[in-house]
């Protein structure tokens, strides 16, 4: 059994409960504007800017430009990690941008001869390999010596019978 104004009091209390809601909002938005001044967009890092700079300096011709550098790296740092479809992706934007696909596969073929690094924390590391080999494909980095070391040959077994 209901009421006689039970409906009213429910009503009032959403009514109330929305009105409230809505001020508080309105309250905590108004604060935080900010001038048109303050409100610029983040600065590419500085580090960033001194990398592609050097990258200008060392590689001739437009594989050395700042957009055909960032996006050939980012693509073979995504091949490194076989996300080949966004991979894919950014070399449609690099060729778009008219840079040179054989630099690609020469500093991808650079970093397969140094050795992919493996483990999830060597993120800097596979950064740092890709910039290097990057900057300069045909001189491999040296690759680590674990891996630069052929097996050696066995004998046991290969006897004639």
């Amino acid at each position: 059994m209901a009421f006689p104004g039970q409906r009213s009091l429910v009503t009032f209390v959403c009514a109330a409960f929305i009105a409230g809601s809505w001020s508080a909002a309105f309250a905590q938005g108004s604060g935080d504007a900010k001038p048109p001044e303050q409100q610029k967009a983040p600065e590419q890092p500085k580090a960033e800017k001194d990398h592609l700079a050097d990258i200008a300096r060392m590689v001739s011709g437009p594989a050395g430009l700042p957009e055909c550098a960032h996006l050939g790296e980012l693509a073979i740092t995504l091949m490194a990690k076989n996300d080949l479809d966004t991979a894919f992706r950014h070399m449609d934007l690099y060729d778009r941008f008219g840079c040179p696909g054989a630099h690609i596969q020469q500093s991808f073929r650079c970093l397969l001869v140094a050795g992919i690094p493996t483990s999830k924390d060597s993120a800097s590391t596979l950064e740092g390999l890709v910039r290097t080999c990057w900057a300069s494909p045909r001189a491999a980095p040296p690759a680590p010596a674990a891996a630069s070391a052929p097996p050696a040959p066995s004998t046991a077994g290969t006897g004639a019978r």
